[in-house]
């Protein structure tokens, strides 16, 4: 039983408790799930109102959140459906031998976590993490942060997306393409999109507000690789409608064979993967809201050169 006494836990102390209460059943809702931890730490009223700095989330929600993403991510829990999460056999044999707690140290030896932590195919050197953060400034540390939360924001949002309907994500698509400034308006957009019908071809959309030129879309809500012969059939059909610009959006990511055809190719494809999809939707405001916003500060030389 969880000391009352002690501070709220944090994130890591919630996730084997979390993995738990999940495997307690064949399927579970996150709803069910949240309450009995709460319950479990035995919260006060006053812990269970806390809330994180910018004020949109309870202090336990967020840690709550991390936790079951980061245990997800490790192959602990799987989605099953829209907030109900089950045990997979991985999360199995940790419950059947468990560790005194789930750290971050201990989900490091299962690959998928390892993945997860070394997104973009940018191996980080865990041994020396503590070491660089040392030597960083403030200022540096900050960015690192916020990196690694927009890293981590990225794994969030293509869960998102998989739960969705394919619908939804030609919806997305859109919404996306208009925020960068195509397609004119919202209106023109959607009924641009998914009409062409052609073999290859999801949809088209306005390269401006004028319509001077037309973009070709080829949409894939994939989990696996995207190789060169998807972006070969793509290919085809532009050149079937004479057409210039392409632009191929998948939530999983690009073979190196695909990319390099794509850069050898005479028509213009631009190949935006899961992670660069996620990126421009931060960047551009699509289904995300900004929670808090951190001045940085600094000496005002000239105020204090008038003395």
């Amino acid at each position: 039983m969880y000391d009352a006494d002690m501070p709220m836990p944090d994130f890591q102390s919630i996730m084997l408790p979390l993995l738990r209460e999940i495997g307690q059943q064949e399927s579970v809702t996150t709803k069910d799930v949240f309450e009995n931890l709460r319950n479990e730490f035995e919260l006060t009223d006053e812990e269970r109102k806390e809330k994180v700095p910018s004020g949109k989330q309870t202090r336990f929600g967020n840690r709550f959140g991390w936790a079951r993403t980061y245990l997800k991510q490790a192959g602990l829990i799987r989605y099953v459906q829209r907030g109900v999460y089950s045990v997979t056999d991985e999360g199995s044999s940790v419950l059947d031998d468990p560790p005194e707690r789930i750290t971050i140290s201990f989900l490091q030896k299962f690959p998928k976590f390892i993945e997860f932590r070394d997104k973009k195919r940018e191996k980080k050197s865990s041994p020396k993490s503590s070491k660089v953060l040392d030597d960083q400034t403030p200022e540096e540390r900050l960015d690192s942060a916020n990196k690694e939360y927009r890293e981590e924001l990225t794994t969030n949002i293509l869960e998102k997306i998989s739960e969705g309907t394919p619908e939804f994500f030609e919806r997305l698509v859109v919404d996306v393409l208009v925020a960068m400034g195509y397609g004119g308006n919202r209106s023109d957009a959607g009924r641009s999109i998914g009409q062409s019908g052609d073999e290859g071809i999801d949809g088209l959309i306005k390269e401006d507000a004028l319509g001077l030129d037309i973009i070709y879309i080829q949409a894939k809500r994939w989990s696996n690789v995207v190789g060169r012969p998807e972006i070969q059939k793509f290919a085809g059909a532009l050149q079937g409608q004479r057409a210039r610009k392409g632009v191929f959006i998948t939530t999983s990511y690009y073979s190196s064979g695909a990319e390099e055809y794509a850069r050898q190719i005479e028509s213009r494809i631009i190949l935006i993967d899961g992670s660069m999809l996620a990126e421009l939707m931060m960047d551009h405001g699509v289904g995300v809201s900004k929670e808090a916003t951190y001045v940085v500060s600094k000496i005002d030389n000239d105020y204090f050169d008038l003395e």
